[in-house]
Formats: structure tokens, C-alpha cells, sequence
């Protein structure tokens, strides 16, 4: 009998060995990979699937601004480049901004409408002039990989729309994000942009952490229903800069509220990090070898009560798969008063944000506070009709017209106007609730209207 507890206890570390071994053999057993890594050093202080292969999504964008901006640091593009719209552009799934064949945007403007709306066909726009066309620069897009030590990721694509060989890793995903930091900080406003404003249209960053968690800035979410809601995301408390990666959330809310989870995790210090054990450097993780998980039956099949679409990139309210008793629903409940005053959401609601204006074109003269171009000359009026007409101007041209918009084509002096961006003069933007509890309550206009009745509808909000 004395030797009896020797094989029980042998089986019970065979059993502990293989649970151990399991995430590196199987499919993850949960439907996300996490990963936190401190940006300066590497060191990786969370990890859960980090090596495991992933679709990417639209945070594929972040290595196709990545490349822009090192072609814009090595003189080979300006800021205020021009590039064109292709049709090859054009023919992208949304979420676009949907110009047409033959429009041209500076390269800055063209980034801040890719990283703020994630614009696919924007893009392939900058793809096209740093690469020449799609493959091209799919082939740079591999090279720097291959330089940066990503050694999981493999791509066809600039914007991360649905393809088997568009392939990453939370792993690779933040050595990418470390890149950027140390070789792009002087670019840096490009991934913490709240929101911009193209004509009266005001379109917030799909990143839902920026502007709800306080220490947040940077930097690109994702969707495609095969790999759920994905985000790589950057935070700074007390000088130290924290990377954070999601993948595989089943919506926005759940992916932001995991993401501030694991950054409080992170920046905590309870004095005791010295019992855990060291996880090394993001560099030194093992990649694992397999095929990335597929979860377009979770995300998008017909058992799921609310099914997402390819275009959900948006999402960042709570859906009806969101757990009740998660984080994201304790702080709205902290939010209408349903919680004790110590539990401390860590989400909070949307704070006020003056969106930056982004137009088509050429680089506007800053000394232009209205950076309109300038109107057809017509036979001068009465001064008393002048100041009538120029209010009803003013109210008509506000409304943008994007070019692949259902019904007739506008004419072509109102196409030209209503892409230009608001005055630099702009207030702060509240939630959209907010926003049209503001609009009703303006009072109507009671001046009086010209002559000559405008056909101009009101641009739908």
C-alpha cells in the first residue's frame, strides 16, 4: 500500500502536462487570443493564444499605414501627395467612403479616412501608390513583415477584407504595433483621431476605446465574420505605453470592454510580480502551426440572436450577446445610477471631441477659412438679396455628396463644394443621443426666403 500514491500521482501530473499542452495542439477552447506587452521593452505581461494564427481583418490597415508612412519618411511620398481613386478602389466592400473612379485626396487625408472610418477602398488607393497596385504592394507589404520578425503573417491585401491567405497573429500584430511606435512617433496622431468630418458628415473612429477609456490612444479594430471583433490597441499611464491585442470578440462593446480589462490588468502593480512567471519578450513567443480558426458560424450564421454582417466594423454597442453581468454592462448600469459609487467602470461614456475636417482634392490653402473652392462668377445682386441668398447658400452646400450615393449624379459646381470640410472654428461633438436631443431643440429659422425656392433636401443625419 505504501506504493499506491505514486502512480495516482504520476497520473495527475500526465493529466496537469496535458492540459498544459493543450492551447498549443488544439483549437483555442475559448473563441478570442489576448496578448499585453510593455511597448518599450517587449515584455509580454499577458498571453492567451498570443501565437496562435488569426485573420486579421482591418487591422491589416495598420501595416498598410505603416508602409505609407515609411515611403512618406523616406521621400518617396508627401503628405500632400495626390492619389487617385482606381476602379480596382471602387469595387471594394464596405465600409468605404465610396468616391468615384477619378477622385484625388492628398495621402493625408487619405489616412485619416482609412484609420478613422476604415475605409477599404481608401486603402487600396494608398496600396496602389506606394506599390503600384494591390500585389505590389501585398509583395512590401510580406518584405516587412519578413524584416520585423513576423514570421505568421502572410498577406494579399491592404485593407483585410475576407481572404484564406490573409493571415496574422496577435504575436505578429504587436511587434507591428512596436514598429510604428519606434519608427513613426512623429506620425503618430494618425492612430488616436476621434473623429473626422467630411461636409456636415461627422464619423467617429471605429476603435471605440479611444475617448472612453481614459489613457487610450491608437490604434486599429477589425471585423470580418471569420475572425470576429479584433482590435490592436495602444494606452499610456504614468509614462509607461502598454500594447494591447484582442482577437475573436463576438462584438465591439465585448472587444472594448476586454481590452480595458487587460490594460488595467497590466498597468496594475500589486508587488507581487515577482511570483509569476516570466512569459520573456513578444519575440521570443512560439508560433504555433496551424490553420487560423474559422468563426463565421458564431459571428455571422443563423443561430446567432443578433447575426453580424462584413461590414459590422462599426459595432460598438451593446449587442444581445453581450453578457449581463460582463464589465460593459456594469458600467451603463454605473452610468443610469445602477451601481455602488467604488465599483469604478472602466468604461465611461463617449467624451466631447472636435472631429477633424478631411476633404477630397488638392491640399487647401490654410489661410482659406472656408476652404471652399471658389464659385462660378454670376451678374453681382442687390445688396439685400446678396445677404439672403448667401444664408441659403450656406445651408445647401453643408451637405456632402459621396460619389457612389444612390440616385442621379449631382451637378458638378454643388459636387465640388459639398466636399469641403467645416471651418477650423468647430465645437464639440457629443454622443449621438446628445446630438439629436441638441437638434430638436434649436429653434426654427425664422428668416425670411429667397425668391426662388431651393430644390436642396436636408442631408440625412
Amino acid at each position: 500500500m505504501p506504493h499506491l500514491p505514486t502512480p495516482t500521482l504520476r497520473f495527475a501530473a500526465l493529466g496537469v502536462a496535458l492540459l498544459a499542452a493543450l492551447p498549443l495542439t488544439t483549437k483555442p477552447a475559448a473563441a478570442d487570443a489576448t496578448l499585453v506587452v510593455e511597448a518599450d521593452t517587449g515584455k509580454v505581461l499577458h498571453a492567451e493564444h498570443a501565437t496562435y494564427p488569426w485573420y486579421p481583418a482591418s487591422t491589416s490597415k495598420l501595416m498598410t499605414m505603416y508602409l505609407t508612412l515609411k515611403a512618406v519618411k523616406e521621400a518617396r511620398l508627401t503628405l500632400d501627395s495626390l492619389v487617385t481613386v482606381s476602379p480596382v478602389a471602387v469595387s471594394q466592400a464596405p465600409s468605404k467612403m465610396g468616391f468615384a473612379a477619378g477622385t484625388q485626396l492628398t495621402v493625408d487625408n487619405a489616412l485619416k479616412m482609412m484609420m478613422v472610418k476604415s475605409a477599404n477602398d481608401i486603402a487600396v488607393v494608398l496600396a496602389e501608390a506606394v506599390g503600384g497596385s494591390v500585389e505590389g504592394f501585398a509583395d512590401q507589404m510580406n518584405a516587412a513583415s519578413r524584416r520585423l520578425g513576423m514570421t505568421q503573417s502572410s498577406w494579399v491585401n491592404p485593407n483585410g477584407l475576407p481572404a484564406d491567405e490573409q493571415i496574422t497573429s496577435p504575436r505578429d500584430m504587436a511587434i507591428l504595433a512596436r514598429a510604428i511606435l519606434r519608427e513613426l512617433p512623429e506620425y503618430e496622431m494618425y492612430w488616436h483621431i476621434p473623429a473626422i468630418k467630411f461636409g456636415r458628415r461627422v464619423m467617429r473612429n471605429t476603435n471605440g476605446l479611444i475617448g472612453r477609456y481614459p489613457d487610450a490612444d491608437g490604434m486599429k479594430t477589425g471585423f470580418i465574420c471569420a475572425s470576429g471583433f479584433n482590435v490592436v490597441a495602444t494606452a499610456t499611464r504614468g509614462g509607461r505605453k502598454l500594447i494591447v491585442v484582442v482577437f475573436g470578440s463576438t462584438s465591439g462593446a465585448v472587444r472594448s470592454e476586454k481590452a480595458a480589462q487587460l490594460f488595467e490588468k497590466g498597468f496594475s502593480n500589486t508587488g507581487l510580480s515577482w511570483l509569476m512567471p516570466s512569459l520573456g519578450t513578444v519575440d521570443a513567443l512560439q508560433p504555433i502551426a496551424a490553420a487560423p480558426p474559422n468563426l463565421r458560424d458564431d459571428m455571422c450564421g443563423k443561430n446567432r440572436r443578433r447575426p453580424a454582417t462584413e461590414s459590422a466594423e462599426e459595432e460598438e454597442t451593446p449587442s444581445a450577446d453581450t453578457d449581463s453581468s460582463s464589465a460593459f454592462a456594469a458600467t451603463l448600469q454605473s452610468l443610469r445610477g445602477g451601481m455602488p459609487k467604488n465599483a469604478g467602470p472602466l468604461l465611461g461614456p463617449m467624451a466631447a471631441f472636435v472631429p477633424i475636417p478631411v476633404y477630397i482634392g488638392p491640399k487647401k490653402n490654410p489661410g482659406d477659412p472656408t476652404l471652399v473652392a471658389a464659385a462660378p462668377k454670376r451678374k453681382k445682386p442687390s445688396a439685400e438679396t446678396a445677404a439672403v441668398a448667401t444664408a441659403a447658400t450656406k445651408e445647401s452646400l453643408a451637405k456632402p455628396a459621396l460619389a457612389n450615393a444612390a440616385g442621379a449624379a449631382k451637378p458638378k459646381t454643388r459636387q465640388t463644394a459639398t466636399f469641403a470640410p467645416a471651418s477650423a472654428k468647430e465645437t464639440p461633438v457629443a454622443l449621438p443621443g446628445e446630438k439629436k436631443k441638441d437638434a430638436a431643440a434649436k429653434p426654427k429659422k425664422t428668416a425670411a426666403k429667397p425668391a426662388a425656392k431651393s430644390d436642396e433636401k436636408p442631408a440625412k443625419q
